[in-house]
């Protein structure tokens, strides 16, 4: 059951931005691009570090861009790409609320020990 904080309407687009970093592709993008935060990748960067297609990589990136994960911006020729880190951060306290204050699941200090 959703707190009474969390709308209907934000735990709809909660469960899209799941989906979205549900894909293994996905995933290894946004960690990529959480590794290089702030400044992000050009495209051609994370397509030589994924090895794969200009076309795969821009369904995978086009994902993750329509559900708010990443940023994505001209610089001349090139699309640079960054990590939507401010969309993290509400997802990971969206499940931080459930798991870690209400009801206790987990106790807080081992979700720190993991970021540390």
């Amino acid at each position: 059951m959703a707190s009474a904080k969390t709308s209907t309407k934000d735990i709809a687009r909660f469960a899209d931005m799941f989906t979205a970093l549900g894909a293994e592709p996905r995933l290894r993008i946004m960690r990529l691009l959480l590794s290089a935060h702030p400044d992000g990748l050009v495209v051609g960067e994370i397509q030589a570090e994924m090895d794969t297609s200009a076309s795969t990589l821009s369904h995978h990136l086009d994902k993750l861009k329509n559900e708010d994960l990443v940023n994505v911006s001209r610089e001349g020729t090139f699309l640079r790409c960054r990590a939507n880190t401010d969309a993290l951060q509400e997802l990971l306290s969206f499940l931080y609320a459930e798991c870690c204050t209400r009801n206790q699941a987990i106790e807080p200090e081992r979700i720190i020990q993991i970021c540390k």
